[in-house]
C-alpha cells in the first residue's frame, strides 16, 4: 500500500498566488523523484486556502524528500508565506484512477 498526505495551508494575506507558485515549483522539482507518485496544489473557495494532495511509494519516500538542498530552500523561502497549516491527514492509500495497481 501507498502513503498519502492530504494537507491545507492558509497563505498570508494576499500571498496565496504566491504560495500557489512555490508549490507549484515543489511539484516541477518532484517530477524527478520515482517514490512521488503525485503532488497536486489546488485552491478553493476560501481566498486564503491551498490543498496540497500527495501520493508517496511509501512514508519514508515522502520524509526522504525533504531533505534534497533544492527542496529546503524551497521551503524556506516559501515559509513567509504560510500562515498556517490547518492539519495534515496521513493516509494509507488503499487504490484508485491514476494509481499503481
Amino acid at each position: 500500500m501507498t502513503y498519502g498526505v492530504f494537507g491545507k495551508f492558509s497563505a498570508q494575506s494576499g500571498k496565496r498566488t504566491d504560495l500557489v507558485r512555490y508549490l507549484l515549483q515543489a511539484a516541477e522539482l518532484l517530477e524527478r523523484n520515482p517514490d512521488c507518485i503525485y503532488y497536486i496544489v489546488s485552491t478553493s473557495d476560501e481566498p486564503a486556502a491551498v490543498w496540497v494532495s500527495e501520493v508517496w511509494t511509501d512514508q519514508a519516500a515522502h520524509d526522504a524528500s525533504l531533505e534534497p538542498e533544492d527542496i529546503r530552500a524551497l521551503i524556506q523561502e516559501a515559509r513567509p508565506l504560510i500562515a498556517g497549516i490547518a492539519g495534515q491527514t496521513q493516509l494509507t492509500v488503499q487504490g484508485g484512477k491514476g494509481l499503481p495497481a
